[in-house]
């Protein structure tokens, strides 16, 4: 069992293929909040998406490429691992269970993704294991979108928000963190759309993740 006073960020993504998107926000929000470190988690099979496009183990390998010579990221693959549909709530039950009890964690999520929070599995339970980091643009706080959340969220949402963001550090889970960060408008789609049409993504990925995807003619 390993613990830390230090909370751990957890960041999941199917990474089809990883963009700069992808790092500045673990970057920023690994920052923002002191974190120990930002465990990257390339998607297994996603319940509420399509399959991947590039194989795990070619997913992974590009993660792996993308933070080489970053060390507060680090990359997990115990989505990959897993049979079936990974839900987010297993895949910290499982983080849970490694890390034990005590040890805080930040799940990070992209505004859009919180919004809809509530048609997750076993949503509620998430509060439970880990803390909640809702990145959004400067500008554009949560607060002006609560309207579109389901009634049951935006009561844990006013409910849970915590005033100071380092607070995470001081409990292992059930607090929300709203943190801005510095949009980069880059999609996975179109990267791969770029890819197809032979237009080069170049400056929006890093070179050694584009250089594998052309060296394993991904997304061609």
């Amino acid at each position: 069992m390993t613990t830390s006073s230090r909370a751990i960020g957890i960041l999941g993504g199917r990474f089809d293929p990883i963009h700069y998107g992808h790092l500045r926000l673990a970057q920023e929000a690994g920052e923002a909040l002191r974190l120990a470190a930002v465990r990257l988690i390339p998607s297994g099979t996603p319940p509420h998406r399509g399959a991947p496009e590039a194989a795990a183990e070619h997913r992974l390998t590009m993660v792996r490429l993308a933070i080489a010579d970053n060390p507060l990221l680090r990359v997990d693959e115990c989505e990959m691992r897993r049979e079936g549909p990974a839900y987010t709530v297993d895949t910290l039950t499982g983080i849970r269970d490694e890390l034990g009890n005590t040890q805080p964690l930040a799940l990070i999520l992209g505004a859009d993704a919180f919004i809809d929070l509530a048609s997750w599995s076993r949503w509620q339970r998430l509060f439970e294991l880990a803390h909640i980091v809702v990145a959004h643009r400067p500008g554009y706080p949560v607060e002006t979108w609560q309207h579109r959340m389901a009634p049951a969220l935006a009561r844990e949402y006013v409910t849970r928000c915590l005033e100071d963001p380092l607070a995470v550090h001081e409990r292992p889970a059930g607090g929300i963190v709203v943190l801005p960060i510095a949009e980069l408008d880059i999609a996975a789609s179109r990267l791969r759309l770029a890819l197809r049409s032979g237009r080069s993504p170049r400056y929006l990925l890093p070179d050694s993740v584009l250089d594998y995807i052309r060296a394993h003619h991904l997304y061609a």
